[in-house]
């Protein structure tokens, strides 16, 4: 280890490839130093043989001659073993010890005696000594130790010979000949330390470039994996949104054959209900597994992707693309369907699925995207778990109930929606009991607008309990005036739909309309569809809220569901409405007599009324009453009107039937 290199504040590792470079530049320039070195010392020996013959020279030509024979060896074998990289320092001794040698028989002509003169040391050998050492320093620019000790010995062995001699002419070139050692010496170590320091800039260097390459090598894997995860959902390990867009795209702006490209779009359907009971955890279970079958029924051409959520689509290439889409729509649908087993409890979804074609059903990506979109909400709407092939009937439909949730927030806000309300009234003496609130919408673009497609809509754009709010008001308006109509006991039905049984947002909803208007929570009836009934833990909490509130209760087009009469005494239901499909025909079906009787047995039964809806005829009306049921409405009595209506209506009323129709028999 050299003293410039202590010196330096380098660590071991750095400290051990400088001396694997010294070691190199030494023995990059040592074999021609040793053909130098021998010349010189031939030469040298035949002018001072020429001077005067001496066996002392022969013997000192054959011994640098020797040495130098030996440091070449010496140096061949270092280059053998590789020392100067695998052992630097051991190198280096090699390397100084025959460096030392070298220099040891260059100190011995001067105490020759040939080579002395008449005035001392011969000048030839002064300037060859002189001349041997410089060279020796210029050729170890980089290991200051093996030019000092070959330089060394001749200097000193030089200086010593012409203080002997004693002459004013010795003495000056011996106070030269120090000089010239001391400047040496100091040329030698600020050469080792330039070339250390050149050394450390370019290992520097070159761990700069490295890290510069490690680093580049990180940021392209770097890249590699954004890539990777911009194109790949991270849960499932299927295509994402960008991948399926930019697939999607570049297939259609190659030019694909007609009929060899199909896109499916599937959904799954009760996905929000497993997370919300089960957590998050649960449902990535069932989107991991709902992937893995998906892509089972897949081939190598197709792109699977998950677009978010639970939404699922499948790119299909090839001839057979319908047909194959086909498959796997009905696939996934089927395979949907079967128990996932999640902490070995199993869990049903379900999927529905829409399939479009290339070029039938659009010949651009968002085209035919939105023909699979709307495929699968047809299937969705048609009672789900199915496959939708997309049709242009289907997509007048679709565009029209998109164009309903477009306008419909709006309607609500500016009440462009009318509410009508229809009158129920008693059989046997056609006293007015009630009215049955109902939606009408004019729409501005699309005429007319069924009930059922505003309730889809709301629920759509979840404003549901909005809805129910505009139509609960409207009716506690009418409460307010009924009193001065005669009609203070009369009430009001608002129908609800089953979606909004959740939490206790609604009866929060009716209560506050109640109290704002002022109107008796008794009067207002709140109609539920049997749908309703059919999950008590859900809709039973919140009936039973509405029902402390004082809320009457009724389900309506009773007959038409599954409900349990358990359930509808459980819920203390207040009445029952019957369908207009039992009324239909009633006066010469006797099936229609006894089902309508047995209805309204049961209702006296559980102490239910029973109301009768879609009364069409006097013949039908008059039948039920001979049946024993007590209330009804349909067109036989009138149509749904609005509340501005209704004054002229009673009046009319009164006169048909020959009486007061308003208030108490």
């Amino acid at each position: 280890m050299t003293d410039a290199t202590r010196l330096m504040p380098v660590d071991e590792p750095t400290r051990r490839q400088i001396m694997s470079a010294q070691a190199l530049s030494v023995l990059d320039s040592i074999v021609l130093s040793l053909s130098a070195n021998s010349f010189l010392a031939a030469t040298t020996a035949a002018v001072l043989w020429l001077d005067g013959p001496s066996v002392e020279i022969l013997l000192w030509l054959a011994a640098v001659l020797a040495i130098n024979l030996a440091r070449y060896v010496g140096v061949r074998i270092v280059k053998r073993l590789n020392c100067a990289v695998e052992r630097p320092q051991r190198a280096l001794k090699v390397l100084s010890l025959g460096a030392l040698g070298g220099g040891i028989a260059w100190s011995l002509p001067p105490f020759i005696g040939a080579v002395h003169g008449a005035n001392g040391l011969n000048p030839y050998l002064i300037f060859i000594i002189g001349g041997i050492c410089a060279g020796s320093l210029m050729q170890s620019t980089a290991y200051s130790r093996t030019a000092l000790f070959f330089a060394g010995p001749p200097l000193a062995s030089a200086f010593i010979s012409l203080l002997v001699s004693g002459t004013t002419e010795a003495l000056v070139i011996a106070a030269d000949a120090l000089l010239l050692a001391v400047m040496m010496v100091r040329a030698s170590q600020l050469s080792e330390a330039g070339f250390i320091r050149s050394q450390i800039d370019r290992l520097k260097a070159v761990a700069l470039a490295s890290s510069l390459s490690d680093a580049n090598a990180e940021i392209r894997q770097s890249y590699h994996q954004l890539a990777s995860l911009a194109n790949r959902d991270p849960l499932t390990g299927l295509g994402n949104r960008a991948l399926f867009n930019q697939r999607l795209r570049d297939l259609l702006d190659s030019g694909v054959p007609s009929g060899t490209l199909a896109l499916l779009a599937i959904d799954l359907d009760r996905f929000k209900a497993i997370n919300d009971t089960m957590g998050h955890g649960a449902g990535d279970a069932v989107l991991v597994e709902i992937a893995g079958r998906l892509t089972g029924l897949t081939g190598p051409t197709d792109t699977v992707v998950r677009l978010g959520g639970d939404e699922f689509a499948v790119i299909i290439e090839g001839e057979e693309a319908e047909m194959r889409g086909r498959e796997i729509g009905e696939g996934i649908v089927r395979l949907a369907g079967n128990p996932i087993h999640i902490d070995d409890r199993p869990v049903t979804v379900g999927a529905s699925a829409g399939l479009a074609l290339h070029p039938q059903h659009g010949e651009t990506a968002d085209h035919l995207f939105a023909s699979a979109d709307i495929a699968l909400y047809a299937a969705k709407e048609g009672g789900r778990r199915r496959l939708g092939l997309f049709n242009p009937e289907l997509k007048a439909r679709i565009e029209r109930q998109r164009l309903i949730e477009a306008t419909l927030t709006e309607a609500i806000d500016k009440r462009q929606l009318m509410v009508v309300f229809q009158p129920q009234v008693e059989l046997a003496t056609g006293r007015v009991t009630g009215f049955e609130a109902l939606l009408r919408w004019a729409h501005p673009e699309l005429g007319p607008v069924s009930p059922p497609d505003i309730v889809r809509a709301a629920h759509a754009l979840h404003i549901s309990s909005a809805l129910t709010g505009y139509v609960a008001t409207r009716a506690a308006e009418l409460l307010r005036t009924l009193p001065r109509l005669g009609l203070p006991e009369a009430a009001v039905a608002v129908n609800v739909s089953p979606r909004e049984f959740s939490g206790d947002t609604l009866s929060r909803l009716l209560i506050a309309i109640a109290s704002e208007h002022e109107v008796s929570p008794a009067l207002m009836e709140i109609e539920i569809t049997e749908e309703a009934t059919l999950d008590t833990q859900a809709a039973g909490a919140e009936l039973a809220r509405l029902e402390a509130a004082g809320f009457r209760l009724a389900v309506d087009d009773f007959g038409m569901g599954h409900s349990s009469l358990a359930y509808l005494v459980s819920l203390h239901i207040d009445r029952l409405k019957i369908d207009r499909s039992f009324v239909k025909g009633i006066a010469t079906s006797r099936e229609n007599q006894a089902l309508i009787a047995a209805l309204i047995g049961i209702g006296r039964a559980l102490s239910i009324d029973i109301v009768v809806e879609g009364v069409e005829e006097e013949e039908e009306a008059e039948v039920l009453r001979m049946l024993g049921c007590r209330h009804a409405q349909g067109y036989h009595f009138a149509r749904p009107m609005p509340a501005a209506e209704i004054p002229r209506w009673l009046d009319q009323h009164a006169v048909r039937f020959g009486r007061s129709t308003a208030g108490a028999p």
